[in-house]
């Protein structure tokens, strides 16, 4: 949970973004309180901000000389889909699509983390979707019928084929 200061910051900074702003000149050190903030927290973002699913995916994909059809196609997903991930930088697709393209790319371990990092993800320890995914990546099982297999036989949920 977040401290009160903090939440009461952030509700500041949306207001301050969402309404007109009035200026007070017999308060001008608010003003200056306010924008230091916001200009804090922005260096925060922009020194902190890692690339995209889309930069990171595309950069992959070019390392490896495929095509993108070939890597959605490989991943069962369909070009619209795709097409969604590669116009829109800000486009954050499902856990399992993003496994499915993990898979279909036959990224290691390490290289599979990043790239669910960049889409809000991560493979956890105590989840058995997960468990199997990560077994697969150190098998280099990455055959989307062979890992859907090994996924039916825990009975979780398969990545999907269109």
């Amino acid at each position: 949970m977040l401290e009160k200061e903090i939440l009461i910051e952030l509700q500041e900074y949306v207001e301050l973004h969402l309404s007109v702003q009035e200026f007070n000149l017999y308060e001008p050190e608010s003003i200056i309180t306010k924008d230091a903030e916001h200009n804090e927290l922005e260096d925060f973002i922009t020194t902190n901000r890692k690339p995209t699913f889309a930069q990171v995916l595309l950069g992959l994909i070019d390392d490896t000389g495929y095509s993108d059809s070939d890597i959605y196609k490989k991943a069962g997903i369909d070009r619209r889909h795709f097409s969604k991930i590669r116009s829109n930088s800000d486009y954050r697709p499902g856990k399992n699509s993003a496994v499915a393209l993990a898979l279909a790319l036959e990224l290691n371990k390490k290289e599979t983390d990043k790239l669910l990092s960049s889409a809000g993800f991560s493979l956890s320890d105590s989840d058995t979707f997960d468990l199997v995914i990560q077994f697969c990546l150190e098998k280099r099982i990455y055959d989307l019928d062979k890992v859907n297999q090994a996924l039916d036989y825990f009975s979780v949920k398969l990545l999907s084929k269109y």
